[in-house]
């Protein structure tokens, strides 16, 4: 099964943007951040979600990214499927952060997080394909809606799939974007580009 080492994000100040990351979500070999290279506008086409095991540590993680620099896009809120707020960190990368609990179980302890890559496709059958053909085991799928992979023993990452304009509903954006997603994938021992344009490549040394 594919194991995702990483994710990279371009970001113009890239020191700023790391710091925002260790420091406020408490993220460290998940997610680095590389000097921005090409032009975007609009929504990248991309979302990253950070699942977490109750409410309050949404809230927390929340108020934490906001003082941060982050900019709130969807203040958290309950669901029928738990709890959820959507920010903008510094580098322009949206940020879910979530938990399916409906009530706290205790206090805001971070325990064991999950950071879950979400890629707007256009074809999410063909994309699905083109996935499991890379050595990606499904762990659920509905039709043209959403594929989530099986995350390899020990991947800081999980890899799911959603229709792009859905995607962009569901952070609170437009799905109007142009220019470079600013994102690269690490992962396997070569370089390649998926369907909808996403870059993998092969994990820096050390």
């Amino acid at each position: 099964m594919t194991y995702i080492e990483s994710v990279t994000l371009d970001a113009e100040e890239p020191a700023a943007a790391r710091a925002f990351y260790t420091d406020a979500l408490g993220l460290d070999t998940q997610i680095r951040v590389g000097p921005a290279r090409e032009p975007s506008t609009g929504f990248r086409g991309y979302t990253l979600s950070l699942v977490v095991a109750q409410p309050a540590t949404v809230r927390g993680l929340f108020d934490a990214a906001a003082a941060a620099g982050g900019t709130a896009v969807k203040p958290v809120k309950k669901s029928l499927w738990g709890h959820s707020g959507v920010l903008r960190s510094p580098d322009g990368a949206l940020w879910k952060i979530a938990t399916s609990a409906k009530k706290d179980t205790g206090p805001d302890d971070r325990g064991e997080d999950k950071v879950v890559l979400l890629l707007g496709c256009d074809d999410i059958l063909a994309g699905k394909r083109f996935y499991v053909g890379r050595g990606f085991g499904v762990a659920k799928s509905f039709g043209r809606k959403y594929v989530e992979f099986a995350a390899a023993e020990g991947s800081p990452v999980t890899l799911a799939l959603y229709q792009r304009r859905a995607l962009a509903k569901d952070a609170g954006v437009s799905p109007e974007g142009t220019g470079a997603h600013r994102l690269a994938i690490a992962a396997g021992a070569e370089s390649f580009t998926d369907p909808d344009g996403f870059a993998w490549q092969p994990p820096a040394a050390g």
